[in-house]
């Protein structure tokens, strides 16, 4: 019965989504031959030329690659910030119930929005540029570090929370001394994980003008220049690769630090 529920929730989709074989069977040739466009002609004995003739704007391409990271790293600094203070009233053993349905609604309408979405909002609302994207990366990762970071809360012991509270300490004190040292280890992990998402959206914040790599990016897609759209794809994967590498140790020390 288990197998005919999955079978039919499968065809349903299917059927809703237009998913199509023979469009796909059709398509996947015109996909590779679109990537293929992008590819560059790198010659063995012309290694070095055809390379800088690829890469002619790599040294604009990095600077608005670091554009892209700063857009990321003050989002996800700033969505972190807000996501703490408003972690503790939405842990449901630190708050009473009707705070933590009040906050937790405000964290998913929070993350809810698309970033892209949001994108625009703030290039509509501040203009084109860094800010926009900055603050985009920051509203989103509020909500969703929020709601991590509430359930490592959670899992808290409350004991320290109690003996601040019977020394007389006020309810932000008991945050602070009792329950914030325990889940400190899973805020900076997810902070480190959220960082790397981050540089990822922010890659592509630039398609709505929120700055970045990505409007560099969307510019050539435009005007077919095809061999510049690998070029730059080529740096950002670069990038995140190297992000996440880095982020994935930090991750670790953290983590084996305080478990020894």
């Amino acid at each position: 019965m288990g197998i005919l529920l999955l079978a039919l929730a499968i065809a349903v989709s299917a059927w809703l989504g237009e998913v199509s074989i023979a469009r796909l069977w059709r398509g996947l040739p015109l996909a590779g031959n679109y990537v293929a466009g992008t590819m560059p002609q790198l010659r063995l004995d012309h290694f070095l030329d055809d390379v800088a003739y690829w890469m002619w704007g790599f040294t604009e391409w990095v600077w608005l690659l670091a554009d892209t990271l700063l857009i990321a790293y003050v989002g996800t600094i700033l969505g972190g910030l807000v996501a703490l203070l408003l972690s503790f009233p939405a842990a449901a053993t630190l708050a009473p119930a009707w705070v933590v349905t009040l906050i937790r609604r405000i964290l998913e309408l929070m993350r809810t929005v698309p970033t892209l979405v949001l994108a625009l909002i703030f290039v509509y609302a501040f203009g084109l540029g860094a800010f926009a994207g900055t603050l985009a990366i920051a509203v989103h990762s509020a909500g969703a570090l929020g709601k991590l970071f509430a359930e490592e809360h959670e899992n808290a012991s409350l004991a320290q929370m109690e003996a601040v509270h019977a020394a007389g300490g006020s309810w932000p004190a008991q945050m602070r001394f009792g329950i914030f040292p325990q889940s400190l280890p899973g805020i900076l992990s997810y902070g480190l994980l959220r960082f790397e998402i981050n540089v990822r959206e922010a890659s592509v914040l630039g398609i709505v003008g929120a700055g970045g790599i990505g409007e560099e990016l969307y510019l050539a897609v435009r005007q077919f220049e095809y061999q510049d759209i690998s070029a730059i794809l080529v740096l950002i994967l670069a990038t995140v690769a190297v992000i996440d590498l880095v982020c994935g140790r930090l991750r670790r020390r953290v983590l084996g630090s305080v478990s020894s």
